[in-house]
């Protein structure tokens, strides 16, 4: 897959959801299949189709079980923000637990939902009001972890713009994703009938050279090209608005909860694991990252790292471990959802999200 060219290597990160009935799955496969490569296992076993129960119990007991296939779709191009995945597969986890592994990049016209849905993969990653979305467009997946507690997606300013909350962007032009979840919802509480939504482009170009307009961002990684350019800046968290989703969550299918749980178990431990050894070993980690992701320096990833951390395993991740998801805060984000329109409903939440599959601390 041909990686997009902009200011920021990862300034267009993750666009929002777009409706999947305007998304074929097999131009999304086709995209899939080229330009950057996935990553795998490192030495991995052989490829082999699952076990039955019936072929495990008439082998030996002492035959060596084969690796299951298995693909996570990322959300983006390769970066820090899939640091625990690169550790699983760098530090043989994903192999100690069966599988051999993966790492489908993503990018502007890869849909991880769809590729999932489609049985094309057996995980992938989405932020979670994507999740929400995809499943009232009758896709049935299911969140099973998150990488980030929230999200670092935030609304860049100039220092001496002025601005101090959401309420003062009105009458200032905004780029931003026009479809994004959180501007429906910041545009509903703060009243922003004036402010101006530009169109985002993924690029810093304009906001650089306006001093009264603001961008969207995250604070992962715009943080350090406009450092670079001596741009003295200031930011509004979007999870401070209130709408606080939980961002990288990784999900899989109800079908493949139902038929290999034991997999879907063992993928969430590696992933887990993975995680735990990226935050003390990052720098050991970032360049394998950046072979798949060459437009990205170390210093940047290095950046990126050290700014995600608290994203990853602060909040509840500190007495519950990494990974964990919270019924409270998945039933607020549905319904900011149904109250801007996005949604048209509220389902049952048990359906939408688990964590029985998270290692118990």
């Amino acid at each position: 897959m041909k990686l997009l060219k902009v200011s920021n290597p990862s300034a267009a990160k993750r666009p929002v959801f777009l409706s999947v009935s305007f998304i074929l799955i097999s131009s999304l496969l086709a995209a899939c299949g080229s330009g950057s490569a996935p990553v795998s296992s490192p030495a991995a076993a052989p490829t082999a189709a699952p076990v039955t129960a019936s072929a495990a119990s008439a082998a030996p007991s002492t035959a060596p079980k084969a690796a299951v296939p298995a693909t996570l779709v990322l959300n983006w191009f390769a970066e820090p923000e899939h640091g625990g995945n690169f550790a699983a597969l760098a530090k043989g986890y994903y192999k100690e637990a069966g599988f051999d592994m993966t790492l489908m990049p993503g990018g502007p016209q890869v849909s991880s939902t769809q590729i999932v849905a489609s049985g094309k993969a057996q995980f992938g990653m989405a932020n979670g009001d994507d999740i929400l979305v995809a499943r009232q467009e009758g896709i049935p997946i299911v969140a099973i972890a998150t990488s980030m507690q929230k999200s670092p997606q935030a609304l860049f300013y100039h220092k001496d713009s002025g601005v101090k909350d959401f309420a003062d962007l009105n009458g200032r032009k905004v780029y931003v994703a026009s479809t994004a979840s959180f501007w429906q919802f910041m545009k509903k509480k703060y009243k922003l009938d004036t402010a101006q939504e530009m169109k985002y482009t993924g690029q810093l170009v304009n906001f650089v050279s306006d001093k009264t307009a603001l961008t969207q961002g995250y604070v992962t990684s715009e943080p350090f090209t406009l450092e670079q350019q001596k741009v003295e800046y200031g930011t509004l968290l979007n999870a401070d608005s209130g709408y606080n989703i939980y961002a990288g969550v990784y999900f899989t299918t109800e079908k493949m909860i139902a038929e290999h749980p034991d997999q879907v178990k063992a993928f969430v431990e590696a992933t887990v694991k993975g995680w735990d050894y990226y935050k003390d070993h990052s720098d050991e980690i970032n360049p394998s990252i950046q072979e798949k992701n060459p437009d990205m320096g170390l210093d940047m990833m290095k950046f990126s790292a050290a700014k995600e951390m608290d994203f990853v395993f602060g909040g509840d991740a500190v007495a519950k471990g990494t990974g964990i998801m919270t019924k409270e805060r998945w039933e607020e984000v549905q319904k900011q959802l149904v109250d801007v329109g996005v949604l048209k409903s509220a389902e049952s939440i048990d359906k939408v999200f688990t964590t029985q599959f998270l290692p118990k601390k």
